[in-house]
Formats: C-alpha cells, sequence, structure tokens
C-alpha cells in the first residue's frame, strides 16, 4: 500500500486524485472531478460498523458529540465520505443522501432510535454509551463503493475531517 504524507499540503489533493481514480465512471467520480461544489469528508470507522457500511446493511451513519463539532452542520446532502479503517488505511467512498441535525433532547432520542435498523444499532450498550452526547448528525448514505486500500499518515485523533467544505450557494471553491 502507498502511503500519503499528510505534513505536506498537497496530501489532500493527492487523496482526491487517488479516490477519483478508484471510482472513475461512477456517480462519485463525477462528484469529485467535475462538481467542485460538493464537500470531502474524511470519516475513521471501527469495526464492525465500517464492515456493514461497505457490506450495505449499514444505510445511516451518525456521529454523536458533548460539543457542536464536524460534522454537525458542516456536511451537506451530495457531499462525499472517504472511508478509512481506525488505525488502518482508506478503504472505501461513499455520498451523503440525506442528512439530519439534531441538539439532543428525550424527543429527538426517540426519535434517532427509530433509526437503530439503518444505523447497525440496536442494543442498549450503544444508546448508553451516547447518552452524554448533546449534538448528533445522520447520515444517509448512497454509492457505497469499496476502493483499493492506500494509507496516509493521518496522526490526529479526529474520527472526522472536513478536506473540503461545500461552498456557499453559487460560489465555486479552492482546495
Amino acid at each position: 500500500m502507498e502511503r500519503i504524507d499528510i505534513t505536506d499540503r498537497s496530501w489532500k489533493h493527492d487523496l482526491i486524485d487517488r479516490l477519483a481514480a478508484s471510482c472513475r465512471g461512477t456517480p462519485i467520480a463525477h462528484a469529485l472531478e467535475i462538481e467542485h461544489r460538493v464537500g470531502i469528508h474524511l470519516a475513521v470507522f471501527v469495526e464492525p460498523y465500517l464492515t456493514f457500511l461497505l457490506q450495505g446493511k449499514k444505510t445511516i451513519e451518525s456521529r454523536f458529540s458533548v460539543n457542536k463539532h464536524a460534522p454537525f452542520e458542516q456536511v451537506q446532502e451530495g457531499d462525499i465520505i472517504v472511508l478509512k479503517k481506525s488505525s488502518g488505511p482508506v478503504c472505501g467512498v461513499c455520498r451523503v443522501a440525506h442528512v439530519w441535525f439534531y441538539r439532543l433532547d428525550p424527543n429527538t432520542w426517540s426519535e434517532i432510535k427509530g433509526y437503530a435498523e439503518k444505523l447497525c444499532m440496536d442494543n442498549s450498550a450503544f444508546w448508553e454509551k451516547k447518552k452524554a452526547a448533546s449534538f448528533a448528525t445522520l447520515m444517509q448514505v448512497e454509492h457505497v463503493r469499496r476502493i483499493e486500500e492506500f494509507d496516509i499518515d493521518k496522526l490526529d485523533p479526529r474520527s472526522w475531517v472536513v478536506l473540503r467544505r461545500t461552498p456557499p450557494e453559487g460560489q465555486g471553491t479552492l482546495l
């Protein structure tokens, strides 16, 4: 597996180029190459949820947090999510079909629990662990695709990194 050094500012360009080549001829390649108005996010996954997502069993990805940080209010419909194994390589990609943002309270918790099957989260241990969260982002994904694995030297502990923000309506973007 080839390694991309994130200390070099061009690692974002290299990552996007690799993804475009891996996804050539798919809706995701179109978004990466032509639609410069979509955001690109790197998401780190633990097992078994990465496998569930790649197999199509998990159709909604969730991120919970105590504080308001990415992807909360930073991911949009049409954005690309790059899938990376925790302490491992980049191995897949998908597109956000729909997104919901929640400021958590008893009513929103019951709504979110309604998505348990699509989240592959039907046990109480998961919900108990997320109980301290104040914010949640749920993303319905589409066009999930495995790609040839490659490493990046991501050293920070963030499980979500915004690589390219979705520009405001009517504006282009520079990477």
